[in-house]
C-alpha cells in the first residue's frame, strides 16, 4: 500500500515495484524531444520511448482525479514507481478559455457539485490546493509531475467539462455546439504558452477522439493544421500530436494526402483501441479471426504512419483490471503482440482508481484503473508485470547495441523465450534475458551465435534445440488469421504449435482454435510474435561468448557435416 512517500505501509508495494522495473530501461527525459523518422528522440538523437499513463483532469470538477485520496506528490512518485515515464494529462478547453470557470476555487467547484466528502479528503491530503483556483490547481499538478521527473503530454480531451465521449455530446467535431474552432486555437495557444517554461511538458495532443455527424477529412486538415501551427508558434519545443477521425480509430486519409506544416521534426500521430471498440467481437467470434480482422484494420487505418516515417502514439488502450472480462482479455493478447512488434509509443488508460463524480455517480469505481478505489493499492500487479516488456525500446536510435535479430515474444504473459543453459529446456522469462534468433527464409529459427535451431520433438514435450535443421520439424510457419501461431510438424507429419506449460516451459501441442467456427476456445497460450530487436540481452552476450566453444565441439563431433 502507499499513502505517501513516507508511509511505512507503502514499503511492500514500493519494494515490489522497484524490483519490477529495476531491470527495465525506462527512459525519463526532459524536453525538447524531436522526431527522427518514426522515432521520438532527445537532443542527443537517442530514442525516448513514451510509456505513459492517462490521468483524468477534464471532468465536471475540473481537477485531477484522486487528490481527495492521496497527496499529489505521492501520486506523481507512484507513477514513476510503477514504471511509467510520462502522463497524458487531460484538460477541458473551457478551463483555459472561460474565465468564470477557471477562476473558481477548487473548494467551490466541489461545493457546486455537492461533493462535500471530497472536500474533506482534499483538505487532508492536499491542503495547499483546496483553495487555489481550478486553473492554478491544474498547474500545481503539472508542477508536481515535473518535480518528480515525469514527462507530460497535455491532452485537450473535450471542450465542456465532463465524461467523454458520445457522438451527440456537442464536443465531437469542429462546429459542434461546444467546439468553436477559433476558441479551440486560442485555448491551445494559451496552454502552450503557460507551460512553455515547464521542461517536462514534452508534447501537446490537440484534440481527443474527433467524432460525430460533422466529421470530415477536409475540415480535419483545415483546423488540425491551424491548431498545430498555433501550438508550435507558442512553444516550438513541444511535440505536436494529431488524432484521427471516428473516435481516433481512423487516419486512413493520410494515405493520399500528407499534412502540410511549416515546421518539421515535431509531428506525431495518435490512435486509440480498446476491446469494446469492436463491440463483442472478441468474445463472440473466433479469437484468431477477430485478431486478424482487428490488426488489419489498425494497420490500414493507423499504424501505417510508421512506414510513412512518423511516430505513432497509441494514446489510449486498456482493459478491465479485474481480469474477468473475456472480451478484454482476448483483445489484449492480440494488441500486446502488435505493441511489441511495432514498438510504438503508448499511454495506458488509466491511472484513475475512482472518480469524484462520473455519470452522476459519486466515487465511481474505475475498473480500468491501475490503482484501486482508494488510490492506495495496485489493482492488478500482474498486469504491470505483463506490460513491462513494452516499456523499453526493442530498437531505435541509440539502441543499436548489436546486429538486428529476432526475439520471440509471448503476449499472454508479456515474457520472451529464453535459454538459461545448453542443458535446460527453453522457457519464458524477462525479455531482458531473451534468446536472440535469426528467422531464415527456409522458416528455421536459429539461436544467434550458435548452430542450434528450434525443433519440434514430441507432442506435449518441450521443444528442443538441434543442429539438424533441414527437416520439417525444424521449420516454423506463422499460421492462423492472427499470424501468431508458430507451427511445425513432428516426424510422423503431425502438425503442432508452440505452447507454454504450467512451468513456463516451451512445449509443442495440438494447435488451438484454427477452425473459424470455434468461438469458445482461447488460443492465447499459443500466440507468439517474432519481433525485431537490436538490444543486447544477457542471453545474447552469453551465447556470443560461447560461440567459439560450440564451433569447436560441433566440428569435433560432426566434422564435415557442419
Amino acid at each position: 500500500m502507499w499513502k505517501s512517500p513516507s508511509s511505512s505501509s507503502s514499503l511492500n508495494i514500493h519494494l515490489f515495484l522497484f524490483l519490477l522495473i529495476s531491470s527495465q530501461h525506462v527512459t525519463v527525459s526532459s524536453q525538447p524531444l524531436y522526431t527522427n523518422s518514426r522515432w521520438i528522440v532527445n537532443s542527443t538523437g537517442q530514442r525516448v520511448k513514451l510509456a505513459c499513463i492517462n490521468w483524468v483532469s477534464h471532468m465536471e470538477v475540473m481537477v485531477a482525479e484522486g487528490l481527495n485520496q492521496q497527496p499529489v506528490d505521492a501520486i506523481s512518485q507512484a507513477i514513476i514507481n510503477m514504471g511509467f515515464n510520462c502522463v497524458r494529462l487531460t484538460w477541458p478547453l473551457f478551463l483555459f478559455t472561460n474565465d468564470s470557470l477557471g477562476s473558481i476555487t477548487v473548494r467551490q467547484s466541489f461545493k457546486n457539485l455537492g461533493l462535500f466528502g471530497s472536500i474533506v479528503g482534499l483538505q487532508a491530503n492536499n491542503p495547499s490546493i483546496v483553495d487555489l483556483s481550478v486553473l492554478d490547481a491544474y498547474q500545481a499538478v503539472v508542477a508536481s509531475l515535473a518535480k518528480n521527473n515525469v514527462m507530460m503530454i497535455l491532452d485537450n480531451h473535450i471542450s465542456k467539462p465532463g465524461w467523454c465521449c458520445s457522438r451527440f455530446d456537442g464536443n465531437g467535431f469542429f462546429g459542434d455546439e461546444y467546439f468553436d474552432p477559433d476558441l479551440w486555437v486560442q485555448g491551445l495557444t494559451k496552454v502552450a504558452t503557460i507551460f512553455k517554461s515547464t521542461n517536462n511538458v514534452v508534447g501537446m495532443s490537440l484534440r481527443n477522439e474527433l467524432r460525430g455527424l460533422l466529421q470530415n477529412a477536409d475540415d480535419w486538415y483545415r483546423y488540425m493544421q491551424k491548431g498545430a501551427e498555433a501550438v508550435h508558434a507558442a512553444n516550438p519545443n513541444v511535440l505536436v500530436i494529431l488524432s484521427g477521425l471516428s473516435f481516433d480509430k481512423d487516419l486512413s486519409f493520410l494515405h493520399e494526402r500528407p499534412v502540410n506544416l511549416t515546421f518539421s521534426g515535431k509531428l506525431v500521430y495518435e490512435i486509440h483501441r480498446y476491446g469494446f471498440t469492436d463491440g463483442d467481437t472478441w468474445s463472440g467470434d473466433n479469437p484468431n479471426q477477430a485478431c486478424g480482422v482487428v490488426l488489419n484494420d489498425m494497420v490500414s487505418k493507423g499504424t501505417f504512419v510508421l512506414e510513412q516515417g512518423y511516430p505513432l502514439f497509441v494514446s489510449e488502450f486498456g482493459v478491465d483490471q479485474r481480469g474477468t472480462n473475456v472480451n478484454d482479455n482476448r483483445y489484449f493478447n492480440c494488441f500486446l503482440g502488435l505493441a511489441a512488434e511495432l514498438d510504438f509509443d503508448w499511454a495506458l488508460w488509466t491511472l484513475v482508481g475512482s472518480y469524484y463524480l462520473r455519470d452522476g455517480v459519486v466515487g465511481l469505481n474505475e475498473y480500468y484503473g491501475v490503482l484501486d478505489w482508494n488510490w492506495r493499492d495496485i489493482r492488478n500487479s500482474s498486469f504491470l508485470e505483463r506490460i513491462s516488456a513494452i516499456r523499453s525500446p526493442f530498437q531505435g536510435p541509440g539502441y543499436t547495441e548489436t546486429r538486428l535479430h529476432k526475439v520471440i515474444f509471448h503476449p499472454k504473459t508479456g515474457l520472451c523465450v529464453r535459454r538459461t543453459s545448453l542443458l535446460q529446456p527453453l522457457e519464458l522469462g524477462s525479455c531482458s534475458e531473451a534468446a536472440a534468433w535469426s528467422y531464415a527464409p527456409q522458416k528455421t529459427l536459429t539461436v544467434i551465435g550458435t548452430y542450434f535451431c528450434l525443433q519440434a520433438d514430441e507432442l506435449g514435450e518441450p521443444a528442443k534445440l538441434g543442429i539438424t535443421c533441414s527437416d520439417d520439424s525444424s521449420k516454423w510457419e506463422t499460421i492462423s488469421d492472427s499470424k501468431m501461431h508458430l507451427s511445425s510438424k513432428l516426424q510422423d507429419a503431425t502438425s503442432v504449435c508452440l505452447d507454454v506449460d504450467s512451468n513456463n516451459v516451451i512445449v509443442t501441442q495440438t494447435c488451438k482454435c484454427l477452425s473459424t467456427n470455434d468461438t469458445t476456445c482461447d488460443p492465447g497460450s499459443q500466440w507468439f510474435k517474432i519481433i525485431d530487436s537490436t538490444r543486447v540481452t544477457k542471453t545474447t552476450k552469453s551465447f556470443l561468448q560461447i560461440k567459439p566453444i560450440i564451433h569447436f565441439l560441433a566440428r569435433s563431433f560432426f566434422g564435415s557435416y557442419i
